[in-house]
């Protein structure tokens, strides 16, 4: 099946290398050969919101189809020192946004010490983002003068030239942000055509209509990411807020993941005074990520102060199904890293989407699925990432990034009480032309490649 041209038929698939040589109604002869009569071969799937970048991560990643993981996102920074510490290492091809958030913090003074620890964190592949330093999540609530917005620009359009897929822009962490400082990163970004993926200021139309309207005034590239969890029970309106855009010709893409609940850490914004009134929900909607107890008014202080990953329960199943069958909405996880108990969207996102919502309540048809996880992600990067032009596509020439599943069994098995768990019915995918799951099991290789954007010139 290949959402492209539409091609669903008997065929067989001819590999070498690392890409796709022959696609024949015949049988084709090769030095291995897999009988895969009854399932379905179809594109590897590409996330654009993992935030579980390990090897660990990656596993249960290509266990759901995933042959490609991208942080897009909150992003990172030092981007070349993110793309070198994964080099060779990686079951998953891998790439990042450049962070706005983090970028902010090298014009604040006082925190060189938080930066140096951050970068040797970077440097190491591990990762590191504003949550892991108490000094820098606190600068979030600062505000820039028009000379710091300068530097911060200058910072990303170093991301940028290093490789950075666009500008990861979650500024729904950061309240310090004013609307002026993410106009100017908005005319930043259009000034090197690079796109912006956003988690919009908080939860409603207002901001949705925000970045849509600085999109719509500086032509920068918009990619709003888990349109769902940032409406809420506002879904419908602003759908047809970005539909709108779109059809004036604005370049808008959005993307949900097919869970009821979110996960991130309560030592976050998101839970300023008021996010019971905010969100319309309570304690007990919270569901601690490390032992899966609800939380109550007293433990919600402790961890408040301590930071501990949360599950929220504060999403409608016909929420999802709504964004599940919008046309131009794209499947994207917003993948946890990997830990006991983590949110099993981290594991079953593209499984349940095809087991729950395609095979079970036909909420959409398996090619309009397909496309939303492969195809949509790989045109909405390919304008600066010419590598994604191969990808998403089971065509000749393109490259060998290939899932293959049954399409009566697949389904999510992780759930919001256990460890995470791997999916059923994904029976072998190829990254680059390599097994990285066969018949249902994991190959140790490391055939990950870095996704790279290109930018014709600095401004």
């Amino acid at each position: 099946m290949d959402p492209e041209t539409g091609l669903d038929g008997m065929r067989s698939v001819g590999i070498r290398g690392d890409r796709i040589v022959a696609i024949s109604e015949g049988a084709l002869s090769g030095d291995v050969v897999l009988d895969v009569a009854g399932l379905v071969i179809a594109p590897g799937f590409i996330d654009l919101h993992a935030h579980g970048q390990s090897y660990q991560s990656n596993e249960y990643q290509a266990h759901d189809g995933v042959t490609t993981a991208l942080e897009l996102e909150s992003g990172v920074v030092h981007v070349a020192d993110w793309l070198e510490a994964r080099k060779g290492k990686r079951l998953l091809n891998f790439g990042a946004t450049v962070s706005h958030g983090s970028s902010r913090h090298f014009v604040m003074p006082g925190l060189e010490d938080a930066l140096a620890r951050r970068r040797a964190l970077v440097r190491s592949g591990d990762g590191a983002g504003p949550g892991d330093f108490e000094e820098l999540r606190r600068a979030g609530y600062e505000e820039l003068t028009p000379e710091q917005i300068k530097g911060v620009a200058d910072a990303l359009d170093e991301g940028l030239n290093e490789g950075a897929l666009g500008v990861g822009m979650a500024h729904g962490y950061y309240p310090g942000a004013t609307n002026e400082e993410i106009f100017r990163i908005f005319q930043f970004a259009a000034s090197r055509e690079a796109p912006i993926f956003t988690h919009v200021r908080n939860m409603g139309v207002e901001p949705m209509q925000e970045v849509i309207a600085n999109a719509a005034s500086t032509g920068a590239p918009l990619h709003i990411v888990h349109a769902n969890s940032m409406s809420l029970w506002n879904i419908g309106v602003v759908l047809d807020l970005i539909e709108g855009a779109r059809r004036q010709g604005i370049d808008i893409t959005t993307e949900a993941y097919p869970y009821t609940a979110a996960s991130t850490n309560v030592a976050s914004t998101i839970f300023d005074p008021g996010w019971r009134e905010r969100l319309r929900i309570s304690y007990e909607d919270l569901q601690l990520q490390e032992t899966g107890e609800r939380l109550t008014a007293a433990t919600f202080d402790k961890y408040r102060t301590e930071g501990a990953i949360v599950i929220i329960h504060m999403m409608k199943p016909d929420w999802i199904e709504h964004a599940m069958k919008t046309p131009f909405v794209m499947i994207a996880s917003d993948g946890m890293p990997y830990a006991p108990g983590a949110h099993p969207r981290s594991a079953g996102t593209f499984s349940r989407v095809l087991g729950r919502y395609v095979r079970e309540q036909k909420v959409m048809s398996l090619m309009d699925a397909l496309g939303k996880m492969t195809l949509m992600p790989a045109k909405r990067l390919q304008e600066v990432a010419p590598q994604m032009r191969n990808k998403g596509r089971l065509q000749i020439g393109k490259d060998a990034d290939i899932t293959v599943f049954n399409p009566n069994l697949i389904i999510d098995t992780a759930t919001f009480e256990d460890d995470l768990s791997f999916s059923k019915g994904v029976e072998h995918v190829l990254v680059n032309g390599q097994f990285v799951v066969r018949s249902g099991k994991t190959v140790d290789v490391r055939p990950g490649k870095a996704i790279l954007g290109e930018y014709r010139e600095s401004r």
